[in-house]
């Protein structure tokens, strides 16, 4: 490397005093070991610090006519890009309290008149040491924070694509399309917000929450990839037995995720809320539910929320065996399940906001390519042997 980009350029100092002579005084003194501007007034130091660059040091006479130097420093520590330039007072009020003011402005230093040329170049010089470590750290940590927000990025990457990949492979053997899966993500966020605020809700739903609910959702149905083709393609009535097996999905869903987390080593928010979900959104209200027939409070959130969600989608949808049910009838027996399949102030909700889950249903709608996959899947349990 050249020498002479090696070398870093020399620390520039603004020298401020309203006395020429004194000016040319510090400007000898400093010339031989720093840049050094100057200005006889406040206010033009303060013109001469609205431009680039910035001097690393302000030597800051306070008797001066017009702008003091108090209130320049005042203006200078209230001003994002001058409050880190160190000042240093070199004045004649050499009286404690006005020291005791100055340190209190927020100057780094203060010297008084007359002044001893070895002091204030060893004062001067400290600062500028102080300042340099102080630049350093504070850069340092702007590129330690900057890179906590793009290793946190990549964090939330990879959380939203395992999510995607895991739901994606319970969708692939599922009569249901991935837009349920999109639709019910959408449905529990809503839910979510519209109870934010709710007095049995609000120690719960906050915003970090609702965006963990939101990822963890698509994850309800995971266990699904458990269940036996003949009975999770079935398109008609479940048999005692059948539906017996086909309740395990929930357990399985849970077992994967616990799984999954072993595998890690670690606590993970997201996929502790989706093991509620997974596990808990077939149970009821009233406790009629499985896998465990909680009831009420004992029911998380998470999976209450699921409940409602999971059950408009499945009522709404359109599959190869069915068509979708009207909303209107859908609404219909949500309101019916208020208190016994439900609880009570998530149906509310819901049905208070009914219109706003329809147009989430519209947006994501079925296409007939979806239908088409569904079709395809029934075909091939049908020809299995």
């Amino acid at each position: 490397m050249d020498s002479a980009h090696s070398i870093p350029p020399p620390s520039t100092v603004l020298v401020v005093d309203d006395t020429v002579d004194n000016l040319m005084l510090m400007a000898d003194l400093l010339k031989d070991h720093y840049r050094v501007k100057a200005a006889n007034s406040g206010e033009k130091a303060l013109r001469i610090l609205q431009g680039d660059p910035l001097p690393d040091l302000i030597l800051l006479d306070i008797m001066m006519p017009g702008l003091s130097g108090y209130e320049v420093a005042e203006q200078l520590k209230q001003d994002v890009r001058t409050r880190d330039i160190p000042i240093i007072f070199l004045t004649a009020m050499a009286a404690t309290e006005d020291e005791i003011h100055g340190l209190e402005l927020g100057a780094a230093d203060y010297i008084t008149k007359p002044i001893s040329p070895p002091v204030v170049l060893a004062r001067v010089e400290t600062q500028l040491k102080v300042k340099a470590a102080a630049d350093f750290l504070r850069d340092q940590n702007d590129y330690l924070e900057q890179e906590v927000q793009r290793r946190t990025r990549e964090v939330m990457a990879i959380q939203d694509v395992t999510i995607h990949a895991m739901a994606s492979l319970a969708e692939t053997r599922d009569n249901e399309t991935g837009n349920h899966i999109r639709r019910t993500q959408h449905y529990v966020r809503l839910l979510a917000e519209l109870l934010r605020e709710h007095p049995r809700f609000r120690h719960f739903l906050d915003e970090e929450t609702i965006k963990l609910l939101y990822k963890s959702a698509p994850l309800h149905d995971i266990g699904k990839i458990g269940i036996p083709d003949r009975i999770l393609l079935k398109p008609g009535r479940f048999t005692p037995e059948e539906f017996e097996i086909m309740k395990t999905h929930t357990t399985l869903g849970r077992d994967a995720i616990q799984h999954a987390e072993d595998q890690l080593g670690v606590g993970v928010d997201f996929l502790r809320f989706a093991k509620e979900i997974a596990y808990g959104h077939q149970e009821k209200w009233d406790g009629s539910g499985y896998p465990e027939g909680l009831a009420a409070d004992d029911i998380p959130i998470s999976a209450r929320l699921m409940a409602v969600a999971d059950v408009y989608d499945a009522l709404i949808s359109r599959r190869v065996y069915k068509p979708g049910m009207p909303h209107e009838q859908a609404v219909g027996i949500i309101r019916d399940g208020r208190g016994s399949h439900f609880d009570p102030d998530i149906c509310d909700a819901f049905l208070a906001n009914a219109e706003r889950f329809r147009e989430i249903a519209e947006r994501f709608a079925d296409t007939d390519k979806d239908m088409a996959k569904q079709a395809a899947a029934l075909e091939h349990i049908v020809q299995a042997p």
